[in-house]
């Protein structure tokens, strides 16, 4: 089954965060990512752009919307997912309490409900 683990975060400001601090992370984070591909669970990995780099598009009213920023204006962002096929949601816990950005955020754990794959939804 597959679930994606959304890490979210309080996202720093500029030169808030001193660079061999952000090297560990980045070093802490590779070590997760060949963990998970070593054990044949990994589907997808994203670290996403800044919040200020993001647009928001909808059609709700019949005409196109665009928007600077994200959906909500909240403390904390999403800043990455990794998207994993494991057995059942205690393995996805287990990968999700391994996660480096459980250690400074929230590692969000969500089965999907249905995934496209091969061309079709499963």
């Amino acid at each position: 089954m597959r679930y994606t683990l959304v890490l979210n975060h309080a996202e720093p400001a500029e030169g808030e965060i001193d660079a061999d601090v952000i090297t560990q992370i980045q070093e802490a984070f590779g070590v997760y990512g060949r963990a998970l591909q070593a054990a044949g669970v990994l589907v997808a990995a994203e670290v996403l752009a800044s919040s200020s780099a993001t647009k928001t598009v909808t059609l709700r009213t019949g005409d196109l919307q665009i928007q600077d920023g994200p959906f909500a204006d909240t403390k904390e962002g999403v800043a990455g997912v990794f998207v994993i096929d494991v057995p059942d949601e205690d393995a996805a816990l287990m990968w999700a309490e391994r996660c480096p950005g459980a250690q400074f955020g929230v590692v969000e754990v969500r089965a999907a409900a249905t995934s496209f794959i091969d061309g079709s939804w499963t």
